[in-house]
C-alpha cells in the first residue's frame, strides 16, 4: 500500500437517458469496505424506486474489487462498470449506477454500453487525481525570517497544510520524500542552520501541478 496511485477527488455524479431509461452515475473516493457498503445503502435507499442499483468498487486495502449486477442479466452491468474503473487504473473507488427503467428494453450489449457511459461520467465528474505518498513535516522560525523560509518551502513543490503563529511561526506541510533532502539544505544554507525539518509521519495527498 506504500505505491502512489489514482483514485477520483470528490463525490459527484451524471446521468443521462438511453431509450426511456434514466442511468444515473455517482462515484465517491473510499478507502474501505464499509464505507463502500455506506455509500451503496445511501444510494440504495434514495433511490428505493429505481428498477437497478448496479454497483463496484476497488480498494487497495486487501486489492479487493467487488460488483453487483443487481437484478440485470449477468455481465451486463456491475462488471462494465468495474472496467471503467480498472481501466482508468483508480482504486480506493466506489461506483453506482442506478437505473430507472423506461420500458424499452435494450438488449445486452445496449446494457454493456449504458453501465460504462454512466460510470464513465460519474468518474469524470469526479475528477481523477493521483495520490502521492508524501512526508508531513513541521518546521519553525521566527517571524523575520518567516517570508524567506516560506518561500524557499513553496518552490520545493511542498504543499502548505497549517500555519500556527505562536513565539514563533510554525509551518507544516507536505512534500515528496525524495524532495526533502534538497528542501533541508536550502533551509539550512538561507538561515545558518536555524531552522531544521521535523518529520513526523507519511500520507496521501493529491499530486502538486508543480511537479
Amino acid at each position: 500500500m506504500s505505491d502512489d496511485y489514482k483514485t477520483v477527488k470528490k463525490e459527484a455524479s451524471d446521468e443521462f437517458t438511453e431509450k426511456r431509461s434514466r442511468f444515473i452515475g455517482w462515484c465517491k473516493p473510499v478507502k474501505t469496505e464499509e464505507e463502500a457498503t455506506a455509500f451503496i445503502n445511501e444510494k440504495r435507499s434514495k433511490h428505493w424506486d429505481a428498477r437497478h442499483n448496479v454497483y463496484a468498487y476497488a480498494l487497495r486495502e486487501g486489492n479487493l474489487k467487488r460488483y453487483s449486477d443487481d437484478g440485470e442479466p449477468s455481465g451486463t452491468a456491475g462488471m462494465p462498470v468495474l472496467d471503467v474503473i480498472l481501466k482508468n487504473g483508480l482504486t480506493d473507488v466506489c461506483v453506482v449506477v442506478t437505473r430507472y427503467f423506461g420500458g424499452i428494453l435494450l438488449g445486452t450489449g445496449g446494457l454493456v454500453r449504458a453501465y460504462s457511459q454512466a460510470a464513465k461520467l460519474a468518474v469524470e465528474a469526479g475528477e481523477i487525481v493521483l495520490m502521492e505518498k508524501c512526508a508531513l513535516c513541521s518546521l519553525s522560525c521566527s517571524y523575520n525570517r518567516y517570508g524567506k523560509v516560506s518561500a524557499i518551502v513553496a518552490e520545493h513543490s511542498a504543499g502548505l497544510d497549517d500555519t500556527v503563529y505562536e513565539a514563533d511561526v510554525v509551518l507544516k506541510f507536505h512534500i515528496k520524500p525524495d524532495k526533502l533532502p534538497l528542501l533541508s539544505k536550502k533551509l539550512a544554507d538561507a538561515t545558518s542552520g536555524e531552522v531544521t525539518i521535523n518529520t513526523k509521519s507519511e500520507g496521501f495527498f493529491p499530486c502538486s501541478p508543480k511537479d
